[in-house]
């Protein structure tokens, strides 16, 4: 897909949060704010076929909003929000974009795509925003799902919402909730009475130190000392590390096809990890996987931009092997494939 980059980076924000935890009514603070003289765009993701916050949005000029409908746009739906993006952008070229994903997504995957090096010229991350429910934090049901901590620890700000109408029990749950999450060095907003301005949540977007390069099998062809290529398309591997924690991915070409179970057996028999996250074209179709340690999740989903995996652990690895195993499950490896995985 080519993209059309404007003359200069767009400012864009992403507004995460849990379902009904306050985004939209934050965006539409923060649309009020808008220049006399500025177009503001805004991406929305409803996981339903059937838009309703669109409506509660500015609808005169000066103001662009399109909403992507069915699905997640941080996970399943990637390229219809690719495009969607890419045509919101060159169609308004917007002074700021702002991005609300669905309260049922993972806003660190869509990060993850957004800063990818083709989009660094169209636009230009701010500090990514996650909106939390003050007036729920006492409720460990509500609190301690899986998809709150991701959506969490995404979050380079905070916005606690209806701290009006936080008691005792959620100030005492917010008071460990910010010394749980005291390592990400985040910024905690608090708004109810007071609401938040665009000049708190305006910072430069500050992201994880990743080292991409070349498959490891193409590592070991470099003699040491020799200078590694840089990496312009797929397939590559990379290391990201941030408060004490290590991320080792791989991205690879869509056409490559992996046998679905022994992809499994090969991601079970993984140990002393955090979390596996991965989507894979296999011979069952497209499948997500989605493990921590308390559980095993894997569903089939649409189709993938691309094969990829990253696991997450708390120590330094040599991956080699992993990457030896994960290539073996690889099913139909065809001539252009395998001058690609070589030098």
């Amino acid at each position: 897909m080519k993209l059309i980059a404007p003359t200069q980076a767009v400012s864009t924000h992403i507004i995460s949060g849990f379902l009904g935890a306050g985004k939209t009514t934050l965006l539409k603070h923060l649309l009020s704010q808008k220049p006399e003289n500025e177009v503001w765009a805004v991406l929305m993701n409803e996981f339903g076929q059937i838009g309703v916050d669109q409506q509660m949005l500015p609808q005169t000029q000066g103001y662009e909003v399109k909403e992507l409908l069915g699905g997640c746009l941080c996970c399943s739906s990637q390229l219809p929000m690719q495009i969607a993006l890419s045509r919101l952008l060159s169609e308004t070229k917007p002074n700021r974009l702002f991005i609300e994903p669905t309260g049922l997504g993972h806003p660190a995957q869509l990060l993850e795509q957004l800063t990818e090096p083709h989009w660094q010229q169209s636009i230009a991350m701010r500090a990514l925003v996650t909106v939390v429910d003050g007036s729920r934090l006492h409720d460990a049901d509500w609190s301690k799902q899986n998809l709150y901590a991701d959506q969490l620890k995404a979050a380079q700000i905070i916005v606690v919402s209806h701290a009006d109408r936080m008691d005792f029990a959620d100030d005492q749950a917010l008071a460990a909730l910010k010394s749980e999450y005291q390592a990400y060095q985040q910024t905690w907003l608090m708004s109810g009475q007071t609401e938040i301005s665009l000049e708190q949540i305006d910072l430069p977007y500050v992201g994880t130190e990743r080292k991409i390069q070349p498959l490891l099998k193409i590592q070991k062809t470099f003699s040491t000392g020799q200078s590694l290529p840089e990496i312009k398309q797929l397939p590559y591997h990379y290391v990201e590390t941030a408060q004490g924690y290590s991320v080792a991915g791989w991205k690879l070409p869509k056409r490559w096809q992996f046998d679905f179970y022994l992809l499994l057996d090969l991601l079970c028999e993984q140990k002393n990890w955090l979390r596996i996250k991965a989507i894979f074209n296999t011979n069952q179709g497209w499948k997500t996987f989605n493990f921590n340690p308390e559980q095993f999740n894997y569903q089939s989903s649409e189709e993938g931009i691309d094969n990829r995996i990253e696991i997450i652990v708390q120590d330094q690895r040599d991956w080699q092997h992993f990457e030896d195993q994960l290539f073996q499950c690889q099913l139909n490896l065809d001539e252009t494939d395998k001058t690609t995985q070589q030098k």
